[in-house]
């Protein structure tokens, strides 16, 4: 199975903490936005050279290990 782990690192000294795709600078978040606004993922793949389609999967399932903590988010209306 995929560990995101492999994929995605935080480093204080890079995006400041921001979760980013081991190796680069490329937000984790900006690529799950794009994907939720529509953006195909061949179209990512050939935006950003240094992904994959593993390191997309990975951006998803840490999205996923994100929202399915202990955490709770309140709702603003």
């Amino acid at each position: 199975m995929l560990d995101w782990r492999d994929h995605i690192t935080s480093d204080p000294e890079v995006m400041l903490g921001k979760p980013c795709f081991r190796g680069s600078r490329v937000p984790v978040y900006l690529i799950l936005q794009k994907i939720a606004l529509g953006e195909r993922i061949e179209d990512l793949l050939a935006g950003y050279p240094g992904l994959t389609a593993d390191s997309i999967k990975a951006a998803q399932l840490f999205a996923v290990d994100a929202v399915n903590n202990d955490i709770v988010y309140p709702a603003i209306p």
